[in-house]
Formats: structure tokens, sequence, C-alpha cells
């Protein structure tokens, strides 16, 4: 009787510590309501050439490699378009694009 209470108690304690140790290592799951923000941008490829299109004034553009030697940094542009022309023969690239409102945008870029 005394063995069946022991085994009855460690197993009062080791339930509660499984289900907090699920809990606390699961991720949030997102509703069904959260929508990505969408860019107001587009990027057009024409060979070693990127034009981004904007809904929103463009405000600098920086392009770097994914080993992050800064490729073209351009500052001051106040248009909503850019062409942009890669100068290095990379095929992989990090593009930073901000906005005159303060927002920027970074993404990950390949070429061919």
């Amino acid at each position: 009787m005394v063995a069946i209470l022991g085994a009855f108690r460690r197993l009062l304690a080791v339930v509660p510590l499984c289900f907090i140790v699920i809990f606390v290592q699961s991720q949030p799951v997102k509703s069904s309501t959260e929508k990505k923000e969408i860019k107001p941008y587009k990027l057009l490829n024409y060979g070693r050439q990127i034009n981004i299109k904007s809904t929103g004034i463009i405000k600098n553009v920086m392009l770097w490699t994914t080993s992050g030697y800064r490729v073209v940094e351009q500052k001051e542009i106040n248009n909503n378009s850019y062409l942009l022309n890669i100068p290095v023969n990379q095929k992989t690239f990090f593009l930073m694009i901000g906005f005159s409102d303060g927002k920027i945008y970074t993404e990950k870029i390949g070429i061919q």
C-alpha cells in the first residue's frame, strides 16, 4: 500500500511538470486574422539592373553582398522609382530601401 501511494505521489509530481515543459517550449500560434505587411514597392530585374518601383517616396537605397561588402549606397533619391546597377559579379545580395515616412524594408535578393 505504501509503495502504491509513493508511486501515485511521483505521478502527481511528474504530470504537471510535463505540461509545463510542453507549454513553455511551444511557440504561439498565429491567428488567421494577422496579415503580413504588404511591401509598398516592386523589384523588377533586368540582368544586373534592378528597377525599384514604389507607391511611396524612396529616400535611400543600399545594396550589400552576403559577406557584408557594401556595393551601392544612394541617399536623397526622393523619387518613387530608382534604377540600381550592380557593379560586382555576385548572385546573392541584401537590399535595404528607406522611405520618406521613416519605414525601412530589407530583403535578400538573387540575380542571375
